[in-house]
């Protein structure tokens, strides 16, 4: 058998594996969607994962296999940051099932307090573990591991937030960036001739722009779709009453169909004068626009990150496809242009945080904000005037 043959096979068989191992990804992701809001399992795995592999990655180039106490206290802040994160989503989302609660509501009310007291105790371990001759190696260690946990853990807090204001600012945004790696390497293999960037010699430009079209219609589509159904598009919360995650809601108006009128240059091309939409398929234009255009620059980061360390994958957890990191290099930069956009465009007062925050008061307080509630709607015409 020739060099050249042998090459086939062995590629041939690295893209049996990848497809096979892709196929079971998209699965997976499905069966996460079935299993909605226990995504944030999902979400808190992957989190970890990363954060091992990056860690791991710090822990051999540098060398640091006799430093006392790195790995347990990149650890230990580990655990901090997230108890500060996700206790936050406790109080936010959980008010009701904390007031119930005698020991959550100390833990609600001195979360920050707490949070700060724990990272100032491995902040403290830190500086007691400093040896003399690795004090250079020592730091550069503090600061890969803070670094490792702003990239990681913050962005696994905004999915998160995004999961709950409605699954489907979690579906879609992973599912525009999935396609638009499928569609810039398929547009890629077939019609590539230009280089796109040094970082990643087989990227072309074909590949990005053919990716950037077929993403905005993958994305058109699927927001179409899922904005018909209730369960994907009511915000995510907790009932304390059967003590379980409710997606029931009156759909918000980005999620009922507008009629909108056509341009006039479209109008002479496709006939038609108006159009029936759902707003959130607008949105997903911009959603698939910055997964292609910008979303690709979480992925070329990643590759100048690996190139710098001289490492191929940032690990081999997946045959064929490397590391959790190098599936969700890009996906935690659409995570947080996702929330950025949700609390810029989209997001507006959520009475049933603002109904929380009510029965946080004393009852003299709930009382006085009772009444000029009451004169405020009565002022209006909207309650009748006492008699």
């Amino acid at each position: 058998v020739s060099c050249s043959e042998r090459n086939n096979q062995k590629q041939w068989k690295n893209y049996w594996i990848r497809g096979v191992l892709s196929l079971a990804m998209i699965s997976g992701f499905f069966l996460i969607i079935y299993m909605g809001p226990i995504a944030l399992i999902f979400v808190m795995c992957v989190q970890i994962k990363c954060f091992q592999e990056i860690i791991t990655i710090g822990y051999r180039v540098y060398h640091s296999y006799h430093l006392p106490w790195f790995r347990t206290l990149s650890w230990y802040f580990l655990v901090c940051v997230n108890y500060f994160f996700y206790g936050e989503t406790v109080v936010d989302y959980f008010g009701a099932l904390v007031q119930r609660e005698e020991p959550l509501q100390f833990l609600a009310r001195y979360h920050r307090f707490i949070s700060f007291a724990l990272y100032l105790a491995g902040f403290c371990m830190f500086v007691l573990s400093l040896v003399k001759k690795h004090y250079r190696l020592q730091f550069y260690m503090f600061a890969w591991t803070h670094v490792t946990l702003l990239i990681v853990v913050t962005q696994s807090h905004l999915v998160i937030q995004n999961l709950f204001e409605g699954m489907i600012w979690f579906i879609v945004p992973i599912s525009i960036v999935i396609c638009n790696d499928i569609m810039a390497y398929l547009f890629g293999f077939f019609f590539g001739r230009t280089p796109l960037i040094k970082l990643s010699p087989k990227k072309t430009w074909e590949g990005f722009i053919g990716g950037y079209f077929g993403t905005v219609i993958f994305g058109f589509i699927l927001a179409f779709l899922l904005s018909q159904f209730q369960h994907f598009v009511c915000p995510v919360e907790f009932n304390s009453e059967t003590n379980s995650f409710a997606v029931e809601c009156e759909p918000s108006d980005i999620f009922v169909v507008h009629e909108y009128t056509l341009p006039a240059v479209l109008q002479n091309t496709l006939r038609w004068k108006t159009v029936n939409l759902y707003p959130f398929q607008i949105h997903s234009i911009f959603l698939s626009s910055f997964a292609s255009l910008i979303g690709p620059f979480g992925g070329f980061f990643a590759s100048g990150f690996k190139r710098a360390f001289k490492i191929k994958d940032f690990a081999n957890t997946i045959p064929g496809h490397g590391g959790i990191m190098d599936r969700f290099d890009c996906q935690y930069l659409m995570a947080t242009f996702v929330h950025v956009y949700i609390t810029s465009f989209i997001r507006g007062p959520n009475p049933s945080k603002v109904l929380q925050q009510l029965l946080k008061l004393q009852p003299e307080q709930q009382l006085n904000i009772f009444h000029s509630l009451h004169a405020h709607l009565r002022d209006r015409g909207m309650l009748a005037p006492e008699a």
